[in-house]
């Protein structure tokens, strides 16, 4: 599943060629995606400007003059620009053509994305409104994820996780910043001390900021809007490596399952608290 570093990926990836340009057309192969696709999407789009692209979580905000469209890209869903046209594949849903020539191509196999649209504040929107802060923005402070902590007794790795208390931390960079931080998957949210929690705050802005800098994590369907994949996989140092040596100690590494996730952990580097 694209996460936050694969859609900022695409956000980035897609802006230059979209942002301040008009939509001449706009064609739906396929409306049956996780919700309908408006079926007035044409209509309210040709001939309007997309005034600036911005990401929320996973979502993507197509801002209008009257409205904005949320794009989700689901579970295996991306989207690219086409520079030149070409013929669409079985899978390419969705086409916002713009007045450069340019196409927008929403490409998703198994059609768990969506394209929602809304003529009110996206911020009060349901799919929106609801959501944790961004964990590269001045509001993920060690201080408010202590807050968070405090008398908790939920599975920090399921905490951290959960985006009413931050977004975008998927599995992959969950298991990440609790290496990089020392702290077992399983430990008790209530029981860290404040250094502990500073550290992951630290290393999940890190671990996230490092996969956008270099494009984004591979993942087998994902593609970016440039329709190049990303390299970060390459450098993961739990995910992933069941069984094998921790790159710190060379201590075999752990896997267990949590809320139907895999979790990978160094048992000597990241020891459960009593």
């Amino acid at each position: 599943m694209p996460e936050l570093p694969e859609v900022e990926t695409t956000r980035k990836g897609i802006s230059p060629y979209c942002e301040h340009q008009k939509v001449l057309s706009v064609e739906v192969r396929q409306p049956s995606l996780r919700w309908p696709v408006p079926d007035n999407l044409a209509q309210l789009l040709e001939g309007q400007v997309i005034r600036g692209i911005q990401r929320r979580a996973k979502y993507l905000l197509l801002a209008f003059d009257h409205g904005t469209l949320i794009i989700h890209l689901g579970m295996s869903g991306s989207l690219r620009v086409m520079l030149q046209p070409e013929p669409a594949q079985k899978h390419d849903h969705v086409d916002i053509t713009l007045i450069t020539g340019h196409t927008l191509r929403y490409h998703d196999p198994r059609r768990f994305g969506a394209f929602v649209w809304t003529d009110q504040p996206v911020a009060h929107h349901k799919l929106i409104a609801h959501l944790g802060p961004e964990p590269l923005s001045d509001q993920f402070t060690a201080q408010y994820l202590s807050q968070k902590c405090q008398k908790r007794k939920t599975a920090i790795k399921s905490l951290i996780m959960d985006s009413k208390v931050v977004v975008g931390v998927g599995n992959i960079y969950a298991n990440e910043a609790l290496f990089m931080s020392g702290i077992h998957p399983k430990q008790l949210a209530g029981q860290l001390s404040e250094g502990k929690i500073s550290l992951l705050t630290e290393k999940i802005r890190f671990v996230l900021q490092r996969s956008i800098t270099q494009g984004g994590t591979t993942l087998r369907d994902f593609v970016g809007g440039d329709g190049k994949p990303g390299y970060f996989a390459q450098q993961l140092n739990v995910y992933g490596r069941a069984g094998k040596d921790c790159p710190e100690c060379g201590y075999q590494l752990e896997e267990i399952r949590q809320n139907n996730r895999s979790s990978v952990f160094c048992a000597r580097c990241q020891p459960l608290q009593a």
